[in-house]
């Protein structure tokens, strides 16, 4: 569950299609005018008023065995992530087969948004103090305190464990039956990979079978920004630009990302849907430095090392690194300082492909498109990085128009990714990326893992999800009141209701309606309009030009065309699209993996790194001619 949306097909998508989700502080939140002062100096005052949010989403307290009588003293926190724990049970295939004994949860969760709410009530005596020096009577200040008092919660029995952090994850622990480790870890912005490191911990050390990590982040309340604030942190100009040369800090978003961790031979041997392997997980801690909240790179490199050390390979052959890439100028500069001088070292004297050279990796921070998400920043990177893995997909990270310095070194090895493109791979070894995930304190974390490459086991690769911008939704009948509205499909995706629409079309029918739309509210709203137009001239057919076509009578037969464009139509990118959202068309470029033309690979011809200047964009399509 991230800002924008509420499962995975639904983050893919917004990665994918580059979205922002930053918007203004909704008043769910807490309220501008009451906290925001642009001058970063101003006491007990933020001065950002962006941020990225969660959307509102219906909860069923008894589906989950919470009284609703103690939803108020319940962190949302804790109400949000059994619901995304229940989606990747669901999508693991269940517990029937499983023994819970064996089942463990272990997340990355803190400053959950309760507490400070509940201790609200405890400042009392300072509010009767201030009242008092005011001069206020006595009976007088007493009711002002007890009209404050009545803006918060009053405390119950089920306060304390409504506002514990641990029982984010005791209470999935509780409600689904679960016997294996339960516990919340704070490594603060590096806590869900903490929690992953002791989860596949747990695994190789044969004492749970599966365990349910990630992160878990809902606290985007005024305490949060303030901490920020006062770092200060947070981006001046309201955005979140990693790796940007405008780049001024980050801004802050909220996430629940969680996954379903199996050793892979278990995971082989019971057929399940395998989505990405973890191949090594590096930690280090930065030690002395000169601020406990200045990040070191070199404390970032010995957790990098590490994790390449475990994996058993060297980041020469890690085609993409999901960054923690914070968008501050400081954070941004000792991460990349650190990752070149990991991936330098593997660069030099390794044999590599024809034409190679530097720019081999291509590095970005989903941070600019739902900032930072804290103790889950590191879970939704990962989901990311896996996501990338499985569609063989280079996501693009947004907002930069040019990119800082250390990131555009021709001879360096990363390359700042700002379109999504397909990521070809040659059959000498699977598609590998990275993760990074740093915290205050000096908690360093690095993971890298590679695509499933299936072997012949009962094990499954999980279908792709649809990423399309738009889709076809088909409606006919034998009159206008025979077409079936979209709400009668419920609630599924786009995608699924544009499968289900067209194998129900005739083309026969007398009454045909085409709909291209990018999300069900719009096919909802265009098919309303389209309906409207139909029922004023039910005899006319018409064409609109947003994505609407309507024919009624006996089909005229047609006949199909194909266009093939010869020379002189290429351009560079051509094909990405139908690489990215066919398999079929991939596994073409795939077989080709390893060919070159004129001392380069072939797909970096077609498919090259973005290009930021016009003299770089003109050379491209020069080559590609």
């Amino acid at each position: 569950m991230v800002p924008g949306a509420t499962d995975a097909a639904g983050y893919w998508r917004i990665l994918t299609g580059g979205r922002d989700l930053m918007t203004e502080v909704p008043a769910s939140r807490w309220l501008v005018t009451d906290h925001y002062d642009p001058d970063p100096a101003a006491p007990d005052k933020t001065y950002a008023r962006r941020g990225a949010f969660l959307p509102e989403v219906d909860f069923d307290p008894l589906e989950y065995g919470v009284p609703p009588a103690n939803l108020a003293a319940t962190d949302t926190s804790q109400l949000l992530a059994l619901m995304v724990a229940d989606q990747v049970l669901t999508d693991a295939g269940g517990l029937s087969d499983l023994d819970r004994d064996r089942v463990g949860v272990v997340l990355g969760a803190a400053s959950l948004e309760l507490l400070p709410h509940m201790y609200g009530r405890s400042h009392r005596p300072m509010w009767l103090k201030g009242l008092r020096e005011s001069g206020l009577a006595e009976a007088e200040a007493q009711a002002v305190c007890d009209r404050i008092s009545a803006q918060f919660s009053p405390w119950r029995e089920s306060t304390f464990p409504g506002l514990l952090g641990n029982v984010v994850s005791g209470r999935i622990a509780n409600r689904f039956d679960l016997h294996g480790t339960n516990h919340t870890t704070d490594a603060a912005c590096a806590s869900s990979l903490a929690a992953l490191s002791t989860a596949v911990g747990e695994l190789a050390l044969r004492r749970a079978d599966l365990v349910i990590s990630g992160g878990v982040d809902t606290g985007n309340d005024i305490g949060m920004f303030l901490c920020f604030s006062k770092t200060p942190a947070l981006s001046r100009t309201g955005d979140c630009r990693p790796f940007s040369d405008a780049a001024d800090g980050t801004m802050l978003g909220e996430a629940v990302v969680m996954y379903a961790l199996k050793r892979l031979s278990d995971a082989e041997r019971d057929g399940d849907r395998i989505h990405a392997v973890i191949r090594g997980i590096g930690t280090s801690s930065d030690g002395k430095g000169t601020a406990i909240y200045a990040p070191l790179p070199d404390g970032q490199a010995r957790a990098l090392r590490r994790a390449y050390e475990e994996a058993g390979y060297g980041p020469r052959t890690v085609e993409l690194v999901e960054a923690h890439g914070t968008g501050t100028k400081a954070g941004d500069a000792a991460e990349l300082t650190a990752l070149r001088a990991v991936f330098e070292e593997s660069g030099r004297g390794a044999a590599q492909p024809a034409g190679s050279g530097g720019q081999w990796c291509a590095i970005g921070s989903v941070k600019s498109q739902i900032g930072h998400t804290k103790c889950a920043a590191g879970a939704a990177g990962l989901l990311k990085a896996v996501m990338a893995l499985h569609h063989k997909v280079l996501p693009p990270t947004i907002k930069v128009d040019r990119p800082t310095p250390a990131a555009t070194d021709p001879d360096g090895p990363f390359y700042v990714n700002t379109e999504a493109r397909p990521w070809v791979r040659s059959a000498d070894h699977p598609r590998r990326a990275a993760v990074s995930s740093f915290g205050f304190g000096g908690s360093n974390f690095h993971v890298t893992l590679e695509e499933y490459v299936p072997s012949g086991t009962p094990a499954r690769v999980p279908p792709r999800h649809r990423s399309a911008p738009s889709e076809l939704v088909l409606f006919s009948g034998a009159s206008v009141a025979d077409l079936v509205p979209p709400e009668s499909y419920g609630d599924r995706p786009l995608a699924a209701l544009a499968r289900e629409s067209q194998g129900a079309f005739s083309p026969t029918d007398p009454v045909r309606l085409a709909v291209v739309a990018s999300d069900t509210d719009d096919l909802r709203e265009k098919y309303a309009q389209a309906l409207a137009l139909i029922r004023q001239r039910p005899g006319t057919a018409f064409s609109a030009p947003n994505g609407v076509r309507y024919a009624s009578g006996d089909p005229a037969p047609g006949r199909l065309a194909f266009l093939f464009p010869g020379q002189g139509s290429q351009y560079v990118g051509m094909g990405a699209g139908l690489a990215m959202l066919a398999p079929a068309a991939q596994a073409v470029w795939d077989r080709l993996g390893g060919a070159t033309f004129d001392g380069r690979p072939l797909h970096r011809l077609v498919f090259p790194p973005p290009a930021f200047a016009d003299e770089e964009r003109a050379a491209q399509a020069a080559r590609l001619a």
